[in-house]
């Protein structure tokens, strides 16, 4: 990490306090949103440091999971902490796994005992907050929301409970991914026609208190949701009410429609020539 110190004070903790690695999980998950306005808006992801620090770090943006989870690697690196990025597949509306890319990017952290964990402050609709045992162990419950991990042949699988049981939210090879990997799959997600970050609008924040908040049109109508555990609000939006839902509810100023309704720069900025990433 090139500058530890601004993302620990860009997450609202104090560099002199030294904070737990575990706390540093659950501040990234609480402060930086979850979003995907670049690709949305046709500006392809960068997953360089350099970028991942001003895009999320100096310019207070947010971003999706190989965004978050790379910046988080970095700085739990930075700790003196074993991190390994692995590629999972979504599950979270019922899909198999043979049907959905490796479009999510999660972490197994080894700790200075030689423990390891499963860390991800990267899913939009409901990520963990603190990191958990690494594989199979139980159910943890992170300020009322609860989460397991379970076998299924090959591949470990998060679940949640929600309203109606338990519900499966992205499954992955325990195996680390090679870089170049991460790459195809993050070049994937943000730019190719069939990827939801492309074609829809998401954005998300969890609070520390296990209030959720989200922005999406992934069905089409544009929602805001507030979520909790004992369940969900749901109202629908009109998209011209997106630049101030974005500034008064994610802290993410400075945007605005475009004549299509879709998100631009408040100058106007977007659909930007897509070029191929650095490897």
């Amino acid at each position: 990490m090139l500058d530890f110190d601004a993302y620990i004070r860009r997450i609202g903790l104090d560099p002199a306090d030294k904070p737990t690695w575990q706390a540093v999980h659950r501040a990234h998950a609480t402060k930086i949103p979850f979003e995907n306005l670049d690709s949305h808006r046709g500006i392809p992801i960068s997953l360089e440091q350099a970028d991942l620090e001003r895009k999320l770090v100096a310019s207070r943006r947010g971003g999706y999971c190989f965004e978050h989870n790379l910046l988080l690697a970095s700085a739990l690196e930075h700790m003196g902490l074993g991190v390994e990025p692995m590629l999972a597949r979504v599950r979270a509306d019922g899909a198999s796994r043979q049907t959905r890319p490796a479009s999510h990017l999660v972490l197994r952290v080894t700790d200075r005992d030689g423990r390891q964990w499963h860390a991800d402050v990267g899913f939009g609709l409901g990520t963990l907050l603190d990191p958990v045992p690494f594989g199979p162990a139980g159910v943890h419950e992170q300020s009322g929301w609860s989460f397991e991990v379970v076998e299924d042949g090959d591949e470990l699988v998060l679940r949640t409970l929600g309203p109606d049981g338990w519900a499966d939210v992205y499954s992955f090879p325990p195996h680390p991914a090679f870089r170049i990997d991460i790459e195809v799959s993050n070049w994937w997600v943000c730019t190719h026609p069939a990827s939801p970050f492309v074609s829809r609008l998401i954005v998300a924040v969890s609070h520390d208190d296990g209030r959720r908040e989200a922005l999406h049109d992934f069905s089409g109508s544009l929602l805001a949701l507030a979520s909790s555990p004992d369940g969900t609000e749901v109202t629908e939006v009109e998209r011209e009410a997106i630049p101030s839902l974005l500034a008064r509810r994610f802290g993410l100023p400075g945007f605005g429609l475009g004549p299509d309704g879709r998100v631009v720069g408040e100058d106007g900025s977007g659909l930007a020539v897509m070029r191929p990433p650095k490897l």
